[in-house]
């Protein structure tokens, strides 16, 4: 599950490159997926995942490895006690989902805003996600794309982050290296497991 060059990732044809063209791209990431006979698309595999009767909120979490989870406990334990995870006042007017368009909002599947999870659907088209999350340590937003190859399909999972105070270089670097090393390929292992258990 390498980290690839942002180059690759700038040569695919998605809205998010002009949709957050003012917002720093933090790195993008990706996973290779086998092929399968009829066409798949990333709304597909989405709602499939979510359909599967041993999928539940959270359940990501429990196939993380241990040391992932054990960090993951401290951070949410912490956030609540500090109220680092409250939305800032000002949320809903600087939402990147301000930015979408007519067509944006006509072509979306799911209804802008819509929380999943520690996150709000900024859009959901065919085989393009874009998800955000505000907090008072980061505003970021989370890409999943997914192409087809000749052999195959690749995952694409692209963060961006804006600073909205003091605070988020500073949280940004202190995570740095857990989420390289441990939280985003751990991630990517469970899309890939999804994959296999639900893409037949």
């Amino acid at each position: 599950m390498p980290q690839i060059s942002p180059a690759e990732f700038y040569a695919l044809p998605l809205r998010v490159h002009t949709f957050l063209a003012d917002i720093p791209l933090h790195d993008v990431w990706a996973v290779d997926l086998p092929a399968h006979s009829d066409a798949v698309t990333l709304c597909d595999f989405l709602c499939r995942a979510r359909e599967n009767k041993s999928y539940r909120a959270g359940a990501e979490i429990n196939r993380f490895p241990l040391f992932a989870r054990a960090l993951l406990g401290l951070r949410f334990f912490l956030g609540q006690v500090l109220g680092l995870e409250t939305e800032p006042k000002d949320a809903p007017a600087v939402s990147f989902g301000n930015r979408l368009t007519v067509e944006d909002r006509a072509r979306s599947i799911v209804e802008p805003g819509t929380r999943e999870g520690l996150f709000r659907i900024v859009y959901r088209f065919e085989n393009e996600q874009l998800v955000e999350i505000q907090n008072r340590t980061v505003h970021a937003a989370a890409l999943s794309a997914l192409a087809e190859e000749v052999d195959g399909y690749r995952f694409y999972f692209a963060v961006y982050v804006r600073t909205r105070s003091w605070i988020t270089p500073l949280y940004m670097g202190l995570i740095d290296l857990f989420r390289r090393w441990t939280i985003y390929p751990a991630l990517l292992k469970k899309i890939r497991a999804d994959w296999d258990r639900n893409i037949r």
